[in-house]
């Protein structure tokens, strides 16, 4: 076993008697030593949780045959860090989370890993982690959130409570209507209830083989999530056994596998930056470009939030992502020669699964669009790419083209979003908020949102270097690569230039020729970095392109 390096043979005497320090006895330190990481917090509702279930994870481990051994992992609430400088804290704690979990990892000398993450970035992180380590681990998260329900029984989330501020801006909601959502749009703990980043990526952990079935859909408040994690802790232990590493299961072919779910399902465009992050720690570089070819021969089966009305619970219904891999797999659409953390294929998982609800989760033959729910548009505002959530976009705005209305930051736009400024017609430019340029890469779930509260989701377009929440609905469009910090394209759109968008054609455009654009690129000085000390300026030297998955190199 690995955790001999430090627990076997008189070299290791004054490791054991730390291990005796901790009240650990002889019997348990001849077990296998597993790390259970635990991304328990007070601060984040998906969390609050974590440590009922890193309880039950450790039950499991016991029960086969293992010793659990906790340690912690950060985790930032977006919804929280939201609409100030907390936001550009948010992607960046990724890297940091990979990072100390790889450091914990290695020090002791675990034998094998259990992850209990749920949020934005602390998902991802952890993946990252997995890989880079490479002992065998398997992932159980907290569980999506509950939809809520106003007063008069419809059912609610996060982003109609944002939307509700913009409602409120536009005179079309008063205080009481305000107070309304907010205290029901978020009625339990978990991971916010639509298809937002969080249950994307719990999903995509699902798809791509490190979690268990009902990884990404079983409730929070459940306690069929706490017989899951118990499961999780006892199958660690044939992990451990079987010598089952996270690079035996995240092979490109599972993250093949794993765009494909995320085509058919409609996630979040967070997972564009997220998958190739962790591919690139397995050493298995994704190109954007894939992305488009998977989409136009993925079906999108699911609109749940913000595309639709139904809500995480209503998917693990219907039988959650296996189901809708089953109806992938109807047209051979994955590989299920793959391994997961099951010890079994992809193929052995799925056999038996059906789809319980084919009004959720639509037959693949009747899909609501013959392609996937991300689309990534290039041309020469963005020549390295940017990302749409399509799936989420009305039919209205499949094709726009407007004037652009530029600001140099999300809080110089929110301010004329809310001043009533912008006008239907009109295209947001949002500049200066990529990974570099940020620092860190904001979500721009206010505007977005109040651009929708407002009325103005089906007639106006937001473009950014910056980034978009899982719960962004309408024609937002982000991660505009090259960034503005970098000398983009983007950084040279003049206030009145018209910009053209073609979502199904997966182009964009400014329409500008070139001379001019050559002119303005040979005067433009790259600003001042907005902040110059601390962990995000050392992050803003180290990071790249969004296009790459804003990897640290």
């Amino acid at each position: 076993m690995r955790s001999d390096n430090v627990k076997k043979g008189v070299p290791t005497a004054p490791n054991r008697s730390l291990f005796y320090a901790l009240g650990y006895t002889k019997e348990e330190l001849e077990r296998p030593l597993i790390g259970v990481v635990c991304s328990y917090n007070e601060i984040v509702p998906g969390h609050m949780n974590l440590d009922k279930i890193a309880e039950a994870v450790k039950a499991g481990i016991r029960a086969a045959g293992g010793t659990p051994i906790e340690f912690p992992a950060i985790a930032v609430c977006d919804g929280i860090a939201m609409g100030h400088v907390g936001m550009k804290y948010s992607l960046v704690t990724r890297d940091l989370i990979a990072d100390s979990t790889e450091a914990m990892a290695i020090a002791h000398q675990f034998d094998g890993l259990v992850m209990i993450p749920n949020c934005d970035k602390n998902v991802p992180g952890l993946l990252m982690a997995a890989a880079r380590v490479n002992i065998p681990t398997i992932f159980c998260s907290g569980g999506p959130m509950l939809a809520g329900r106003l007063n008069d029984g419809r059912r609610t989330c996060l982003s109609h409570m944002f939307e509700a501020v913009g409602g409120y801006y536009a005179g079309k909601l008063n205080e009481a209507g305000v107070e309304e959502y907010e205290e029901n749009a978020c009625p339990t703990c978990g991971s916010c209830s639509g298809m937002y980043t969080a249950n994307s990526m719990n999903c995509l952990t699902e798809a791509i083989g490190m979690g268990l079935r009902g990884n990404g859909t079983i409730p929070a408040v459940w306690s069929a999530r706490l017989r899951l994690a118990k499961h999780a802790g006892m199958q660690i232990m044939e992990l451990v056994k079987r010598d089952i590493r996270p690079r035996d299961i995240m092979t490109e072919a599972a993250f093949h596998n794993a765009e494909t779910v995320d085509m058919a399902l409609g996630c979040s465009t967070n997972t564009m930056l997220h998958l190739p992050a962790i591919a690139h720690e397995c050493g298995i570089e994704l190109d954007l470009d894939m992305s488009n070819e998977i989409s136009s021969k993925t079906p999108n089966l699911c609109h749940l939030a913000p595309a639709g009305d139904t809500y995480m619970e209503d998917l693990e219904g219907a039988g959650g992502v296996h189901a809708v891999m089953a109806e992938l797999n109807k047209k051979g659409l994955l590989d299920t020669s793959v391994m997961t953390c099951t010890g079994k294929t992809l193929a052995e998982n799925l056999e038996g699964v059906v789809n319980r609800n084919p009004e959720l989760i639509r037959p693949i033959d009747n899909p609501y669009s013959p392609d996937g729910g991300i689309a990534v548009l290039k041309g020469n505002l963005a020549p390295e790419g940017c990302v749409v959530k399509r799936s989420a976009v009305s039919a209205e705005m499949m094709r726009h083209e407007g004037p652009a209305r530029v600001f140099n930051s999300e809080d110089e736009a929110i301010e004329a979003i809310y001043a009533g400024k912008i006008v239907a017609g009109d295209v947001v430019v949002i500049r200066y908020e990529g990974p570099k340029g940020g620092p860190g890469m904001r979500e721009m779930l206010n505007p977005t949102s109040a651009i929708c509260g407002m009325g103005l989701g089906e007639s106006m377009a937001l473009i950014t270097d910056g980034r978009f929440s899982g719960a962004t609905r309408g024609a937002s469009i982000g991660h505009v690569c090259p960034e503005a910090a970098q000398g983009g394209p983007i950084a040279f759109v003049q206030e009145g230039d018209r910009i053209a968008i073609d979502i199904p054609a997966c182009k964009i455009e400014l329409l500008v020729d070139s001379d001019t654009l050559a002119a303005r690129k040979a005067a433009w000085v790259c600003p001042e970095p907005k902040i110059k000390t601390g962990y995000l300026a050392r992050y803003a030297k180290l990071v790249t392109s969004a296009a790459r998955g804003a990897v640290l190199e």
